[in-house]
């Protein structure tokens, strides 16, 4: 293993490949990047400045802290928690272990409900970090979107980003729809939809919380609870792992008009129904 004693001399080059090499090791997906990533954060400079400043000598200081944030994303901890923040469409929301770290697949939501009438009123159920909810009100400020999560953690961090975005979208605890007065024109959810005992990367299983996950058996579970709750809903929006199969519910529910839409990677990871 590379030395990394404090009060070593490094450039940022050889901290940066030094990084890379311990993150290959470790396993994760993209080390260059994470390895940039971190050291960007310590330095508190854009990417850019890593070629820029390519030799560039580190100082004490910041390569006892670029050591120390390796060390966490060797161990496999996620990059958006180790930076306490992650992008999410146009606006940038705070993360930590109480929340799932918002995937670009999940922007696919937003997508769906910026076709809204206006003044439609949209529960984001499941809302985490509530960046779904948040971006969407950022986006389409007309709308009155709510934020419900049954995790009263989760709706704390929620809610502190709110704050910090300056958005007003009320965020209310409960049990998917259960006791959240309504009616909703809409309803988008980002529910549990891992399986049970299915396996997981690290960065996942040990890191974010388990229950956000895990959906039952077959994943499935919240929905199945979720869709006798939505009459008088005329749009709903649900990010899935088996979308055949919640697309088929989705019909079964009273929805005429069943869709799935597929992300960025052609993974079928949204099913919308319309009536």
């Amino acid at each position: 293993m590379p030395d990394t004693a404090v009060g070593t001399s490094k450039s940022v080059s050889v901290a940066l490949s030094e990084a890379t090499a311990r993150l290959t090791a470790a396993g994760c997906d993209t080390p260059r990047l994470d390895a940039e990533l971190l050291l960007s954060y310590v330095l508190g400079a854009g990417r850019e400045r890593l070629v820029i400043d390519a030799h560039a000598q580190l100082d004490v200081e910041a390569l006892k802290r670029f050591t120390a944030v390796v060390a966490r994303r060797e161990a496999r901890e996620p990059v958006a928690y180790i930076l306490g923040r992650k992008a999410f469409r146009r606006i940038a929301v705070s993360v930590d272990r109480r929340v799932l770290i918002p995937r670009p697949e999940t922007e696919l939501l937003v997508e769906v409900a910026l076709s809204l009438g206006r003044g439609s009123r949209v529960a984001d159920v499941g809302t985490g970090s509530g960046a779904v909810a948040l971006a969407l009100k950022e986006e389409r400020p007309d709308l009155c979107v709510v934020g419900i999560d049954v995790s009263a953690d989760a709706l704390a961090v929620a809610r502190l980003n709110a704050a910090a975005l300056g958005l007003d979208v009320e965020f209310v605890q409960a049990d998917l729809l259960d006791g959240v007065p309504g009616p909703f024109g809409a309803v988008l959810g980002n529910l549990p939809y891992v399986a049970e005992g299915s396996a997981l990367p690290p960065e996942i299983e040990s890191y974010e919380p388990s229950l956000a996950l895990f959906g039952g058996p077959d994943g499935m579970d919240p929905v199945r609870r979720l869709l006798p709750m939505l009459a008088g809903v005329s749009l709903v929006a649900l990010e899935v792992g088996l979308a055949e199969a919640v697309a088929s519910l989705v019909a079964d529910a009273g929805f005429p008009s069943v869709e799935i839409l597929r992300d960025l990677a052609d993974h079928e990871r949204v099913v919308v129904g319309r009536r």
